[in-house]
């Protein structure tokens, strides 16, 4: 068992009929959980996970996969302002690995650089306060990213 990663139009080509991607957005404490909608044309927040040991955090993931029929991940790829890699970005690849080694699900790397600053810039452009946009902002972020892979799959 080991979910390939692909490009995005190539995920998109393996794609059947209602079937949704999920988005992820790993940070270090939590993970941003975000999903499409079944025509893949709008991401939307879904959950944050207290992120724990790896095992209950993939079963977790897995789990919502499942349950909503999940056909590919979109996983946000911290990537330094240059494009460079670093021990963030390898620490995601690792976790994606992983993880891929647990199921058969396809998955994409989006480039999410600033992502978390442009979710935190619409919050505080709709007057949320620090609180909520601390409880908010990971799956916010996760949909941002996916939400930039649905775009690009729309577009071909």
């Amino acid at each position: 068992m080991s979910g390939a990663e692909l490009m995005i139009e190539d995920l998109g080509a393996q794609l059947g009929r209602g079937q949704r991607l999920m988005g992820f957005d790993l940070g270090t404490k939590t993970i941003g959980i975000a999903l499409s909608d079944v025509e893949r044309r709008l991401a939307t927040p879904l959950e944050t996970l207290k992120r724990g040991k790896f095992s209950a955090d993939a079963a977790t993931l897995l789990q919502r996969a499942e349950k909503f029929d999940v056909a590919g991940f979109v996983i946000g790829l911290p990537l330094n302002m240059d494009g460079s890699e670093g021990p963030r970005a390898q620490a995601t690849r690792a976790f994606v690995r992983n993880l891929g080694r647990l199921t058969q699900i396809p998955f994409v790397f989006w480039d999410e650089r600033l992502s978390t600053a442009a979710v935190t810039r619409a919050l505080i452009e709709q007057d949320a306060s620090r609180a909520k946009r601390a409880e908010v902002v990971d799956r916010m972020a996760a949909a941002y990213i996916l939400q930039g892979a649905l775009d690009r799959l729309n577009r071909r």
